[in-house]
């Protein structure tokens, strides 16, 4: 699970927890199935080009990275720039099943890459994620997205990338929240994933998860009764 700090414009900071997992693809019809019953919401498709730069050492000391994402499900492609800083460090981030880091965002027009260009950023990398995400009210404004990371052979060019992993798609469950209200939010993100616990095993971001045994019945299982009902 994984905390941030996001701005949009000149709106205040606010804390986003993150829980992330890796699940084999034959599975993700299941997962699904399984989301769809638990939202109650369609599902949207996901496309979006990343794009990491980091700056040149004459612009500080330490290094700086950002991240440049652009929406291509749009009709005209929409593009945000994101910073994140350092995770929180000491005893009390060890004790919770979170990563706390501060977050910056903002939407920016689609001379951004320019504009970085001209301040001395080069290009690090860049990925390709194609999926899909569902967003809904449970307990907090939850979204999770699941998606292939693929990167590019060719800079720039979309149409031509491949999976970093093949078979293995990234499962993400976030949700914002305010230096107030936190604690509830990672409580309600918490419970909502103990219902994927037979697909899933969720954890903080760099800490090495387990095959989920049940996953296969679960998806067999799954595949049969088409998901249930809404919970």
């Amino acid at each position: 699970m994984h905390l941030g700090l996001r701005r949009l414009g000149s709106t205040p900071l606010t804390l986003k927890s993150f829980l992330t997992y890796g699940i084999f693809l034959q599975h993700v019809e299941a997962l699904e199935i399984l989301l769809q019953g638990l939202c109650g919401v369609q599902r949207e498709r996901l496309r979006t080009h990343e794009l990491c730069l980091k700056s040149a050492p004459n612009l500080g000391a330490v290094a700086s990275e950002v991240r440049l994402l652009c929406d291509l499900e749009q009709t005209e492609p929409t593009w945000t720039v994101r910073h994140v800083g350092g995770a929180m460090r000491g005893a009390g981030a060890e004790q919770i099943s979170v990563l706390v880091r501060t977050m910056v965002e903002s939407k920016v027009s689609k001379n951004v890459l320019r504009l970085f260009y001209a301040l001395g950023y080069k290009l690090d990398h860049e990925l390709l994620r194609v999926g899909f995400a569902f967003h809904f009210q449970r307990g907090a404004q939850i979204t999770v997205t699941v998606s292939s990371v693929n990167k590019m052979l060719k800079l720039h060019s979309t149409d031509e990338a491949v999976p970093v992993t093949p078979g293995i798609q990234l499962v993400e469950v976030t949700a914002p929240a305010s230096p107030e209200n936190y604690t509830e939010v990672v409580a309600a993100v918490s419970s909502f994933c103990e219902y994927l616990a037979p697909l899933l095993h969720l954890s903080k971001p760099g800490i090495s998860t387990r095959v989920v045994p049940t996953a296969a019945a679960a998806t067999a299982s799954l595949m049969l009764d088409g998901g249930g009902t809404t919970l």
